[in-house]
């Protein structure tokens, strides 16, 4: 196979290397049962994964109206996702593998997220994984996130290289458009939303899981070692 030249490694965290879509997920479908809404919610729910908070609460008010009590959401949001994550941060099986073989190859990594900063400090120092990246880009540090290329853009330039030379590993179709377009070469390892035909053609493997994500990057000469 043809070998990659790359420079760094560029990783999403939700649904990717934390395990918590299937959280989120848990909890707005049942803070909007909480307040009567049932018929369509995990529709809403799965189109706004990958999303930004902000693009999303425009999302909810778009789809429900200007009333919609957003802040009642976001507590009753908040109180349920606490309550799940009491009993630990759930990590995606091989996460700790992907990481050992990036830092083997002596590649830099960034986290690449939607998330607020103090949600990813707090979620990654929860799954005991925050010492282990060079560098953590959130929704915080540009003013267009997720799917706009930004976020890898800047992720890139903090490791010293340009999104061409990067690997970005994505589980949404809105973080894959986001890295397409950066340049990075981009791997889906989908999670709870399958990716759509566009989300193929952007991507230069769909892959299972991480542990076929760790084969791959080997056979292309990225990682130095399988695991």
């Amino acid at each position: 196979m043809t070998r990659w030249n790359v420079d760094a490694v560029l990783l999403d965290m939700d649904g990717t290397l934390l395990d918590t879509e299937k959280v989120y997920l848990e909890a707005s479908i049942a803070a909007f049962n909480s307040l009567g809404h049932v018929e369509g919610v995990t529709e809403l729910c799965h189109a706004m994964i990958g999303i930004p908070g902000p693009d999303n609460e425009r999302t909810l008010r778009n789809h429900f109206g200007d009333d919609f009590p957003l802040d009642e959401v976001n507590r009753l949001f908040a109180a349920k996702t606490a309550e799940i994550l009491q009993a630990g941060m759930p990590l995606k099986p091989g996460v700790i593998d992907l990481l050992a073989a990036i830092e083997a190859a002596g590649l830099p990594k960034a986290i690449v997220t939607s998330s607020s900063r103090n949600t990813a400090a707090d979620h990654l120092r929860l799954a005991g994984i925050h010492h282990r990246f060079d560098a953590i880009l959130t929704r915080d540090d540009v003013t267009r996130a997720k799917p706009h290329p930004d976020l890898y853009l800047l992720a890139a330039e903090r490791l010293g290289t340009r999104a061409h030379a990067c690997i970005a590993i994505e589980d949404s179709n809105p973080g894959v458009a986001a890295a397409h377009a950066a340049g990075a070469i981009t791997l889906m390892v989908p999670d709870i939303v399958p990716p759509t035909e566009q989300s193929r053609a952007k991507c230069a493997a769909v892959l299972p899981d991480l542990d076929a994500t760790i084969a791959l990057l080997a056979e292309r000469a990225v990682l130095s070692v399988r695991t």
